[in-house]
């Protein structure tokens, strides 16, 4: 299927994406036994380290619809942008596209940059500005999300966006779809979710 996007301004590269400085990071062994309670609550870990659906689980945590703010669909072809490594999984030429999650509030939960192969993003974003999730859902999509990494960092500009001071809790992970990978997801949550799930780290 070919895409008919239109990218979301003129340049080859461009503007960046909101990567966390971190101050802490874990890889795939340190994330399958799960982290110390002390580290990261087990509420906290569910979030982070679970395999469902984030959008689902603010929704469910909320009790409003998880809404999405479309900021960026640029297209990087081939460029590593900056990327976790897992991006060279995904085929190019690739799509990038930058999301804030909120409620139907307007209050900002989360932020998310996917990487998708531009020519198949059409076929499973049908409509760009529902949820993952949910695009995925309507067409029966069946997936494995592979959580990589996790992270414990600073971004000024998340800091702005979500008008929460950091550090900030975030993820990166594959979507994988028939064995192959669909589209490498980077996930950062706002400290707000602490009214929810309680404060990150017990003790």
């Amino acid at each position: 299927m070919t895409a008919t996007f239109t990218p979301t301004n003129n340049t080859a590269l461009p503007t960046g994406w909101h990567r966390l400085n971190p101050i802490w990071e874990g890889n795939e062994e340190t994330i399958r036994p799960g982290l110390p309670h002390t580290q990261l609550s087990p509420a906290w870990q569910l979030l982070l380290l679970g395999d469902g659906s984030p959008t689902r689980h603010l929704q469910l945590l909320t009790g409003e619809p998880t809404e999405v703010d479309v900021i960026d669909m640029s297209l990087i072809d081939m460029d590593s942008d900056a990327a976790p490594n897992l991006i060279q999984k995904v085929p190019g030429p690739r799509l990038r596209r930058q999301v804030w999650l909120r409620n139907s509030s307007g209050k900002r939960l989360g932020y998310a940059t996917s990487w998708w192969e531009a020519s198949h993003v059409d076929e499973f974003l049908q409509n760009r500005s529902l949820p993952i999730w949910l695009s995925l859902a309507k067409i029966r999509t069946e997936l494995y999300r592979d959580i990589q990494g996790i992270y414990y960092g600073h971004s000024d500009a998340l800091e702005s966006g979500f008008d929460e001071a950091g550090p900030f809790w975030g993820r990166h992970y594959l979507f994988w779809h028939h064995g192959q990978p669909l589209t490498l997801i980077y996930e950062v949550f706002s400290p707000y979710l602490t009214k929810y799930l309680g404060n990150t780290q017990l003790g």
